[in-house]
């Protein structure tokens, strides 16, 4: 039994306010309409220790919930499910125990809309940007089907395998962006304040330059002079692309132009597979049907182009068609090799096993591939890096030995 405190209106117009036990809300709500009042606000009395887990959080603490936290919080929601835990009791236990204000209140403002008899699934989408759009899919899907405990475990699992794959990538790009940054902070360097020591004694002796070295002063002289505009230009540039892919076309044209790209485009499209692949099986693993699983798979892929391209080949299933032969047009997507295994296990019955093999395969291929990557792009960025520098290196040594000549 839990407290509960209320504002409520009497038989005669007049309000009236107090506290009750209850053993959830909707038996609160039950209690006032026994004494004949109609509930105007009715919230959960806070113990001490729920008060702490709700206070207000300190400047430095965020109101996001991270990636984690939403993976805790449904690997945990399961686990009670499974015990036989009611789902409002196990609301509440979460947002009791939660390791944050803002999980609390966010988990404690699911509970509420749940208890006033909203779906659990219809109470995440009340806040996308906790709950993203493949996520509160598989909750409906989990409801519907009478399988929620289950369904939100494979949702943890995949929201496990999905962090691990992006940390990967992340891993994989952090160096080449270090170097990347390190070269340009050298090159600036360079150009603003080593290059003009050696201008002023060039001009001490009025020699003429190198025609290398004239052009090294006058792009130093443009960063001196103009420097802080070009870095005002860049950030608004940055501005307006964001803006612009925001847009649908200014999206779709920037998700075309990553396929299409030389090294990019094969692992983006490789991860959208493994992702794919891994929410398909983990869906029909837990009993859902094959076109309600495609419809939800087809969101977490992230690129509009492909999610147009999985949308053509869902409805020629949906008019009965194999799921192999619809797939065969997203090339981009599912290789010929991948399209025959498909297929083959569309025909011996084990579409759930094989897509879980396929997903686990491409993460090990595209980790493999990853690694190839940033192995090739170290020595280059390192060559580029070497190339510049040994540039303006060369072009401020090549004076000297002209202003040799002059002198004699």
């Amino acid at each position: 039994m839990a407290a509960f405190d209320y504002k409520a209106i009497q038989a005669d117009g007049t309000m009236t306010q107090g506290s009750l036990e209850a053993s959830g809300r909707a038996d609160a709500l039950c209690q006032i309409q026994d004494l004949g009042m109609k509930a105007v606000k009715v919230t959960e009395a806070t113990s001490k220790a729920a008060k702490s887990s709700l206070r207000l959080p300190l400047p430095w603490q965020s109101n996001r919930i991270s990636f984690s936290m939403l993976e805790n919080f449904t690997r945990l929601l399961s686990s009670l499910l499974a015990a036989g835990v009611s789902l409002s009791r196990a609301l509440v236990i979460l947002y009791r125990e939660a390791a944050t204000p803002a999980a609390g209140a966010k988990w404690k403002e699911v509970h509420d809309l749940v208890v006033d008899g909203m779906s659990l699934a219809d109470a995440m989408a009340k806040s996308p940007e906790t709950f993203p759009r493949v996520y509160v899919a598989m909750v409906q899907a989990g409801e519907v089907g009478g399988f929620l405990d289950l369904v939100l475990m494979q949702i943890a699992d995949f929201q496990f395998r999905d962090k691990e794959l992006r940390g990967k990538v992340l891993s994989a790009a952090i160096y080449p962006l270090v170097l990347a940054v390190l070269a340009i902070a050298v090159l600036i360097f360079l150009l603003v304040f080593f290059i003009p020591r050696f201008t002023t004694i060039f001009e001490g002796f009025g020699a003429a330059l190198p025609l290398l070295t004239r052009i090294i002063v006058g792009i130093s002289d443009f960063f001196q002079n103009y420097g802080i505009f070009l870095v005002i230009g860049i950030f608004f540039a940055i501005y307006l692309g964001k803006q612009w892919l925001r847009t649908e076309k200014g999206c779709r044209l920037w998700e075309g132009w990553l396929l299409r790209a030389p090294v990019v485009g094969p692992l983006n499209a490789r991860f959208s597979m493994a992702r794919f692949c891994r929410m398909l099986g983990t869906l029909t693993t837990s009993g859902v049907p094959l076109v309600s699983a495609l419809n939800v798979a087809r969101k977490s892929i992230g690129n509009q182009i492909l999610v147009d391209a999985i949308e053509s080949s869902i409805e020629r299933v949906k008019k009965g068609g194999q799921l192999a032969n619809s797939l065969r047009d997203c090339r981009n997507l599912f290789p010929g090799p991948v399209i025959e295994m498909i297929s083959v296990a569309e025909e011996s019955g084990r579409l759930d096993q094989e897509f879980i093999r396929l997903a686990d395969v491409t993460e090990k291929e595209l980790d493999q591939q990853l690694k190839t990557a940033v192995a090739l792009m170290e020595p280059a960025m390192l060559f580029l890096i070497a190339g510049f520098i040994g540039t303006i290196f060369v072009g401020m040594v090549m004076p000297i030995f002209t202003i040799q000549d002059y002198i004699k």
